[in-house]
């Protein structure tokens, strides 16, 4: 088995959006690994975006009423990904284990790619001859 079908096989934790009274009928699919997070979303269309663990600056857990009665939860994360940016990983059980477990996985990779959020901060207007 080559190390892309491996990968593939070995997620960590796998969900989908939930909807109405908490139930997964939703086309909106997440899927974790070691190195990776996947949102897969449509019917006819299928997208696909995957964001790569150390890009994620940081995470927070959101839960309105509603969702705590259903127990679920909404996990906004703040990516350095240029082509997803931040997003949310919407309606899913168990949030704050999945936070938990995120916020791990993300600590992990930073270290092993010898990351740090320094690296994704860049001020466009960072220019003094701007400033009058």
């Amino acid at each position: 088995m080559s190390g892309i079908e491996k990968e593939a096989t070995e997620y960590l934790w796998t969900d989908r959006k939930r909807t109405l009274f908490g139930l997964p009928w939703s086309f909106t699919k997440y899927s974790l690994t070691n190195e990776r997070l996947f949102i897969e979303s449509g019917f006819f269309n299928l997208k696909r975006d995957e964001v790569r663990l150390y890009r994620i600056m940081d995470i927070s857990l959101s839960r309105t009423l509603g969702q705590r009665m259903l127990g679920l939860g909404t996990i906004h994360c703040s990516s350095g990904d240029r082509t997803l940016g931040d997003f949310d990983i919407k309606n899913i059980k168990n949030s704050k284990e999945v936070m938990e477990k995120l916020s791990e996985l993300i600590e992990i990779e930073r270290d092993r790619k010898r990351v740090s959020s320094r690296e994704f901060l860049h001020d466009e207007h960072d220019d003094d001859d701007d400033i009058r």
